[in-house]
């Protein structure tokens, strides 16, 4: 049989020449099985934690599932990520380099250049696709944040969500981050509603729906291996935890930032999971010393990493539940179990100071929150009412022993994730540390080697090209194996770094809580370290050694060419919008978009852009009394607008990222049954974010008029939709409706049609 080119045909029979069935001899079927004795694979990414944040690497953080498997299996103490969410995600699940699968960056900033249009190619198929036409079942949960936004509507195409990706089952949601108290969710590419529980949370949920899919799959083919990519939300903001998870941390972290990094470092030597001669990389100069602070930014910033200290707890209780549920249907020892901690470092996209919503900072808005404003919500941080994001200065110090953070491709804070592998059929060694040097697009052919598969050279009638990663397990059984990864190169956001054996080359290029470039790219100047006796990248040696300098920038720009990452983009707010950053838009140039009862979850990236710049929303609705409910909205309560009825009066509400709200309503109630309702919202123009003047008519009489001071300029949510009829998620008009059913028109929406200038 050859498992190199895929789907494996059935081999050629003979005719057979007897009439009678009865008479006639029945060949063998034709079945694929996985080989003999392939074990299971269960894949778990958890989303921006830092190396040093959690027990398993000498962080503070409990993680007892996490401790449980490295004690029983192998710690890896130099594995890397690519610095961000997407690209980590298409380099593991494909085995290659990420732009050389084109996702350059998140999907939702893909620009026109191959190498970051987001577009994954047929050629380079995920290796979950190899083990299902291998006789595996195969099932994601969770994040995917690996389909490109215009292709991410009801018109499809489908062909780069889960379950054309290789994946017999998904459940999760679709995009880049989720609200756990109130996700979108798909189950396939079916939008389903969040369960009806008071305690629900999306980690337990997916953790439930991958318990249920394992036993039950089990229960099916007991001979049959499975793959689970169990891909948590968490901890990637909003930062939300059930109160009994953030209670365990009350008062851990009083003593600040800089005394959490050095004991984590001390506790990093005394486990070996760094070596005795590393030293701790300096605190960038922009964070505050934690003794210069007053008492409530100390108050404020202890909360912030409560709530993200029991937000990872909380996920890794769940991992270990699905651990035990492998275990109780007794196939945990033949199970390749790779626990990455974090697809990046941790994030220090919440700024300085930390942030109540999350998306303020998205938008590139840093002085809308004071330290005052955002203790006003101390009491619901990480809770339903909140969308929170810890300081940067946290990032950094759960990353210790290194300087940056998440984005940053050119230092190991970015990019060096613990990673513990456990297989107990696999390999005798247990509770040891390995150093050899590693990348995110070596699981792919760890797997397959486990899996005892080749590399498929075809899949479905396409060409592959080969995988830039090798196998991992030459070294769980040889301490001083010599490392196989040879070269690697980094990029992000301009940030750029290139690996080769022992040395690193870097250019940090832009810090994330500034947002913008340190330096033209062609003014830069180069560092480089020699790692195998700085660990931590602190002792540039650029200038003690030019000539090794130059040949490892000589070998960036191989790697680069070689890998699509040309043109280097530092942009970052314009790429949010389609037209600036050349990549495909499903509203393409239309100003009008015209729907009904019924149209709904409509993600951003997939609707008429109505950002900085007028809009007029026309709506015919047939009305029953003193109607209430959404007549089309967008956002949720974090930041959107909505146009509705309230006591069969209409209404429009922008909601400011919840921080603010503008309400224009009529002062009196619709006396017709039928009635043509318009929003005219005229924008101030001159700039991104600007206010403008709403005005309400019902059969073109003016109704209403009133001012939206200030508006959102670049995304409204990660993954709240536009909907018509109802609000189907959080509420945009948070302060009339409660719920999506009480959200729900009691009329009905015969026709609505959005439009932007020409």
């Amino acid at each position: 049989m050859d498992r190199t080119v895929l789907p494996i045909q059935p081999p050629p029979h003979d005719p057979i020449t007897v009439m009678d069935a009865r008479d006639a001899v029945k060949p063998d079927p034709f079945v694929v099985d996985a080989p003999e004795g392939a074990p299971n694979i269960v894949v778990v990414l958890i989303d921006d934690i830092g190396f040093g944040a959690t027990s398993t690497f000498g962080g503070a953080i409990n993680t007892p599932t996490f401790d449980k498997l490295a004690d029983n299996g192998l710690r890896f103490n130099r594995f890397h990520t690519t610095a961000l969410c997407s690209p980590t995600r298409a380099s593991l699940l494909s085995g290659r380099n990420h732009h050389n699968v084109n996702v350059g960056s998140v999907m939702e900033v893909a620009t026109g250049f191959y190498g970051n249009q987001g577009i994954r190619p047929d050629n380079a198929k995920y290796f979950a696709e190899t083990l299902k036409q291998n006789g595996y079942s195969t099932a994601a949960f969770g994040k995917w944040h690996e389909t490109a936004t215009w292709e991410v509507s009801v018109s499809g195409p489908y062909t780069r969500w889960p379950t054309n990706s290789g994946f017999d089952k998904f459940y999760g949601f679709i995009g880049g981050e989720t609200n756990q108290w109130d996700p979108v969710i798909f189950d396939g590419v079916t939008k389903v509603l969040k369960k009806d529980d008071p305690d629900y949370h999306f980690t337990t949920d997916m953790t439930n729906e991958a318990i249920e899919w394992v036993k039950f799959q089990q229960a099916m083919t007991p001979e049959k291996p499975f793959m689970v990519y169990y891909a948590t939300g968490a901890t990637h903001a909003p930062h939300h935890a059930p109160d009994e998870w953030i209670e365990k941390y009350k008062g851990r972290f009083d003593a600040g930032w800089l005394k959490l990094r050095e004991e984590t470092f001390a506790r990093q030597k005394e486990m070996g999971v760094i070596p005795e001669n590393a030293q701790l990389a300096p605190m960038p100069s922009d964070i505050k010393d934690w003794e210069s602070l007053g008492p409530d930014e100390k108050r404020l910033f202890a909360i912030q990493m409560e709530t993200f200290a029991g937000f990872a707890e909380h996920t890794d209780n769940e991992v270990g539940r699905l651990v035990d549920a492998i275990d109780e249907v007794g196939v945990l020892d033949n199970t390749l179990f790779i626990y990455i901690m974090g697809d990046n470092g941790s994030s220090a996209e919440g700024g300085l100071e930390g942030t109540y919503n999350e998306l303020v900072h998205l938008n590139g808005i840093f002085d809308e929150e004071t330290v005052e404003s955002m203790l006003e919500h101390a009491d619901d941080w990480g809770g339903p009412n909140s969308f929170p994001h810890m300081s940067a200065a946290w990032a950094v110090a759960t990353d210790a022993p290194f300087k940056w953070t998440k984005q940053m491709a050119a230092d190991f804070g970015g990019t060096r994730n613990g990673m513990v592998m456990h297989w107990p059929n696999g390999f005798e060694a247990k509770g040891e540390i390995r150093d050899q040097w590693h990348h995110v697009n070596d699981v792919a052919s760890t797997v397959l080697e486990a899996a005892k598969l080749p590399e498929a050279k075809s899949i479905n009638g396409v060409e592959q090209i080969p995988m830039d990663g090798v196998s991992m397990l030459y070294a769980v059984d040889n301490s001083d194996a010599e490392d196989r990864h040879k070269v690697q190169y980094f990029e992000m956001f301009g940030n750029r770094a290139i690996y080769s054996d022992g040395w690193l080359a870097r250019v940090v290029h832009m810090v994330p809580w500034v947002g913008k470039p340190r330096a033209a790219f062609a003014d830069e100047k180069w560092e480089l370290y020699n790692i195998d006796e700085d660990f931590s990248l602190v002792n540039n040696l650029a200038e003690a050694n030019p000539e090794k300098l130059q040949e490892m920038q000589d070998l960036f720009e191989k790697e680069a060419i070689e890998n699509n990452v040309y043109p280097l983009d530092d942009r970052l707010y314009e790429r949010f919008n389609a037209k600036i950053a050349g990549r495909p838009d499903l509203m393409g140039d239309r100003k009008t978009l015209t729907l009904a009862q019924g149209m709904e979850g409509i993600l951003e990236n997939t609707f008429l852009n109505v950002k900085n710049t007028s809009k007029t929303i026309v709506a015919e609705v047939s009305l029953e009394g003193r109607d209430k409910g959404i007549i089309l909205c967008q956002g949720g309560k974090f930041g959107g607008w909505a146009l509705y009825m309230d006591k069969g009066k209409p209404a429009y509400t922008y909601n400011y990222f919840g921080l603010e709200r503008f309400t224009i309503s009529a002062p009196s109630a619709i006396k017709a049954d039928k009635a043509e309702i318009k929003l005219q919202f005229d924008y101030d123009g001159d700039g991104i974010g600007k206010g403008g003047t709403a005005k309400i008519f019902v059969d073109g009489e003016l109704v209403a008029e009133g001012r939206v001071e200030k508006t959102i300029p670049a995304v409204f949510s990660a993954d709240e939709t536009a909907d018509v009829g109802k609000d189907d998620a959080t509420q945009v008009a948070d302060l009339v409706f409660q719920d999506v059913e009480e959200s729900e028109f009691t009329g009905y929406v015969d026709k609505v049609t959005i439009s932007i200038p020409n």
